[in-house]
């Protein structure tokens, strides 16, 4: 039997939850909606969707609140939607957890090639039992059960954060430019803006380094890019 990922539609605009419910069907995915944070929140403790598609302006909680509170105890893909078109706005959800980001107005065709590609990049992982635990001096990478723990403790990261840090432990030392690492990590996405993969790093240094003002594991190259340090 197939089992189709369930994708819930946050926005408090039913015109658009209803053209992106209605592409997303075409495709075959399962969709709730919710028009206000408060009603997003029963549904993901309820039934724990695949991925969120959240709208950043939201009546009761606000998307960028309603994500600070899932960070904290859940790995859910967010694709937020945002009105504004400020780098600030976009850099923000991303510092709190987001996945992606989506500029309103848009083409609800990216909606759904931006669904599929996270998805996609969430389930690899779990999908390949041939790849092992990385283990470093502090890191213990998991990518069948897409976890990590920092000196045996727990980490929380996004599915974003995870696939990027996965990516630098499978080549320890090996220098990437942002541009590659938007094509390797970020895959078909060739529109996302260079200033999320800056975005994402700093987050992950926030989570997996002691001091991440003098980062010990996801070193700059300045002038270049970034790499990951393996065993010392």
């Amino acid at each position: 039997m197939t089992i189709y990922p369930t994708i819930l539609v946050v926005d408090d605009e039913e015109t658009i939850r209803e053209v992106v419910r209605r592409y997303l069907e075409r495709e075959g995915y399962l969709v709730n909606e919710a028009a206000d944070g408060y009603e997003a929140l029963r549904i993901i403790q309820n039934e724990s969707p695949s991925l969120i598609v959240l709208d950043l302006m939201l009546p009761g909680i606000d998307g960028l609140s309603l994500t600070q509170h899932l960070r904290q105890d859940r790995q859910i893909p967010i694709i937020m939607l945002t009105a504004k078109s400020e780098d600030s706005d976009r850099i923000r959800g991303l510092d709190l957890g987001a996945d992606d980001y989506i500029t309103k107005p848009f083409n609800p065709q990216e909606v759904v090639s931006r669904v599929r590609a996270v998805l996609r990049r969430s389930n690899s992982a779990t999908t390949s039992t041939k790849e092992k635990t990385i283990q470093t001096d502090m890191l213990s990478i998991d990518p069948v059960a897409r976890n990590v723990k920092v000196n045996s403790q727990d980490i929380i990261l996004t599915a974003k954060e995870f696939d990027l840090l996965w990516h630098f432990a499978l080549h320890p030392e090996q220098v990437f430019t942002r541009a590659q690492l938007l094509a390797q990590v970020w895959g078909d996405e060739l529109y996302t803006d260079p200033s999320t993969v800056t975005v994402h790093i700093r987050r992950l240094r926030e989570k997996i380094e002691v001091d991440p003002s003098q980062p010990q594991q996801i070193l700059t190259v300045w002038g270049v890019g970034y790499k990951f340090v393996g065993e010392k």
